[in-house]
């Protein structure tokens, strides 16, 4: 289930923090509850990706774009991501991530997020590839800057994103294609 209560209780941190530009540091602290395990007792993988959704929609609204996607009744969406697991986290393991737009093209804004121990060791990072949608499909990033009052200049895009980028346009889709599917047997 997704976490609403930690959700409500970093909008409204958020809404009490100052504005931030489209590429600052968001910050926001949490910590691993007993729900959040997996086997191993350690922050479930699929747990660790909700958990930074919470992140980047602090994020998005200290900048600025959770106000411009209700106006437009816009939605927001990932695209791809990339994520590194380095260190584990366990129950009751306080934890802050750190969120920050990295740069946009054409089509995709690419967010990068870690999750940081309080001994100052990185436990995960993710690349996402982020989207604005409405009803027609991907909003293009200059639009949805142009809605928030915002330069639609990019920073540059740094070589890691770039090369993720290009290795990320030769997978295939649908994925798969060309292998059989085997006949299933009869009962």
């Amino acid at each position: 289930m997704f976490p609403f209560i930690r959700l409500a209780k970093d909008m409204y941190l958020a809404r009490h923090r100052p504005d931030i530009g489209l590429t600052d540091l968001h910050v926001s602290h949490h910590m691993v509850w007993p729900w959040d395990l997996d086997g191993f007792l350690e922050l479930n993988n699929g747990r660790a990706l909700t958990l930074y959704d919470l992140g980047r929609l602090g994020m998005a609204f200290r900048t600025g774009l959770v106000t411009v996607l209700k106006e437009r009744k816009w939605g927001l969406t990932m695209a791809g991501s990339s994520v590194r697991y380095r260190r584990r986290l366990h129950a009751f393991e306080r934890f802050e991530t750190r969120s920050r737009a990295v740069c946009w093209d054409d089509k995709f804004t690419y967010i990068e997020q870690s999750m940081w121990k309080a001994d100052g060791e990185c436990a995960s990072h993710v690349l996402y590839r982020a989207a604005v949608t409405d009803k027609n499909g991907i909003v293009t990033p200059d639009r949805v800057l142009a809605a928030m009052g915002r330069d639609a200049v990019s920073t540059p895009m740094p070589d890691w994103i770039a090369a993720w980028v290009q290795a990320e346009a030769q997978r295939p889709w649908p994925p798969m294609q060309d292998i059989p599917v085997p006949a299933r047997a009869a009962a």
